[in-house]
């Protein structure tokens, strides 16, 4: 496992290529959440030098009480009106003690919302440690929300692979396979029908939960694509705003493969293939290629076959079901006949 180092965020390299967030310097998680809610720096101390290393946050009430045995001091601190009324109701005194329990840790940052008014000893405290801290107005339970959701975007595990990711009726599609196969003109066949492009060429992966792989493209290359024979063009400028998105959840990966009449492929889709990313079990179509097939109109059918999925209707084991009863309706008719002719009903 090797560290990268780009100054406000550090990642880490895991095996096949798995990059993630190691630590966020304080000073930038503050410029990034400016645009989820408006907040004033307090105590300013300590921003440049503390980094955040975990992706929850975490409410100090039982600390401040005086137990500290499962203190989570190393994620940010909210101090909501629980915390604001307890400390409310303790002399000036008892109050110090009982903030100074928390700066025997080495905390990144502390987060005083409901636009509670803050204790001098607080301020003071954080002064002297070098802990920043900020207040705002939003409630503690939307800014608990903002802020996880944002560190779990950050911290979230991720790869790139390369490959197209289009958004076919709001199934997210990434289409991959070997270099020069197609990629890029089925995904920009398809946006000329009418659906949209996240990214081509290479395509970011992140886990963001347990379930949910989401995609999105290259900051610096966004929609542009590279066609052969006709060279760089810009998805946006030339389809409009309509034919883009920024990021995606992956749904479904197509993997184009050249046909060569060897390799078996799926006939009737009973059997579910899948393959695993970033830990995450994700349908996979290996669709066979070659002169003449009409990929953009089967990567759609693909789509709406996932939609019929999962509005409970599918199509495979539907028909298994209708052959199934047929094949029991011939069974019974022969049965019926041989049972006539056996007690010779005439």
């Amino acid at each position: 496992m090797a560290g990268t180092d780009i100054g406000d965020i550090e990642y880490k390299i895991e095996a096949n290529n798995v990059r993630s967030v190691e630590r966020m310097r304080v000073a930038r998680f503050l410029n990034d959440i400016q645009k989820y809610f408006a907040y004033e720096i307090v105590v300013a101390e300590g921003i440049e030098k503390r980094f955040i290393t975990q992706r929850d946050v975490h409410r100090p009430g039982l600390a401040l009480a005086g137990f500290v045995k499962l203190f989570t001091h190393e994620k940010i601190q909210i101090l909501g009106n629980t915390e604001y009324l307890y400390l409310n109701d303790l002399s000036e005194e008892t109050r110090r003690q009982s903030v100074s329990k928390l700066f025997a840790f080495d905390i990144p940052l502390i987060v005083a919302t409901n636009g509670n008014p803050l204790f001098p000893e607080m301020i003071d405290l954080c002064r002297r440690h070098h802990i920043p801290l900020i207040t705002t107005t939003t409630v503690t339970t939307d800014a608990i929300h903002l802020i996880s959701s944002h560190l779990d975007e950050i911290f979230s595990p991720e790869i790139s692979v390369h490959g197209s990711m289009v958004d076919v009726y709001g199934i997210g599609m990434l289409l991959t396979g070997k270099s020069g196969i197609g990629k890029s003109e089925v995904a920009l066949d398809l946006v000329e029908r009418g659906h949209r492009l996240v990214a081509d060429d290479t395509v970011r992966i992140s886990r963001i939960s347990e379930s949910v792989l989401m995609t999105r493209g290259h900051e610096r290359l966004r929609h542009f694509m590279e066609i052969r024979g006709v060279g760089i063009v810009d998805v946006r400028e030339m389809f409009g705003i309509r034919a883009v998105r920024l990021q995606k959840r992956l749904e479904v990966q197509v993997d184009l493969r050249i046909w060569d009449g060897k390799e078996d492929c799926e006939r009737l889709g009973v059997d579910a293939t899948t393959n695993m990313i970033l830990g995450i079990k994700i349908p996979l179509v290996k669709l066979p290629v070659y002169q003449g097939k009409n990929i953009t109109v089967i990567a759609e059918t693909i789509a709406l076959n996932l939609l019929l999925k999962a509005y409970g209707y599918n199509a495979a084991q539907e028909f298994q079901l209708r052959l199934a009863h047929e094949i029991q309706k011939k069974n019974n008719k022969s049965r019926s006949f041989t049972y006539f002719i056996d007690r010779d009903f005439e």
